[in-house]
């Protein structure tokens, strides 16, 4: 018998694939996305000390106050921005994004064409 892999394990080995391929710095640290079946989780990560300089989710008291849902394109596009203008006013312009496995498009892409609209340059 032939056996399907779910998706949740495809995912995961896509990331691990893509975090080989590069990791955060100082300099250009990485934006790492995650997303469940009901909120987003954004982090800007330095990986050469471990430290998650910025971090951004769906459930923020201030953040959900303002969507309608958590788990829609809108509240990606608003948490990329949210992001995007913490970094910004913590000195961060350059960043690497890291999908987390995700097929780019819809929310994913939402959160990233957001957050370079706030000023990030990934």
């Amino acid at each position: 018998m032939i056996s399907k892999k779910s998706r949740s394990e495809v995912r995961v080995k896509k990331h691990l694939k893509i975090r080989n391929r590069f990791s955060g710095t100082a300099e250009r640290p990485r934006l790492s996305v995650f997303r469940s079946n009901k909120h987003m989780y954004v982090q800007i990560i330095d990986d050469t000390v471990g430290h998650t300089l910025v971090s951004a989710s769906t459930l923020e008291k201030d953040v959900k106050s303002e969507l309608k849902y958590t788990d829609d394109v809108e509240a990606a596009a608003y948490l990329g921005k949210i992001i995007g203008k913490r970094a910004v006013d913590k000195g961060i312009k350059e960043v690497v994004f890291d999908r987390g496995g995700f097929i780019y498009q819809g929310k994913i892409q939402a959160l990233a064409d957001a957050a370079r609209e706030a000023g990030l340059e990934f």
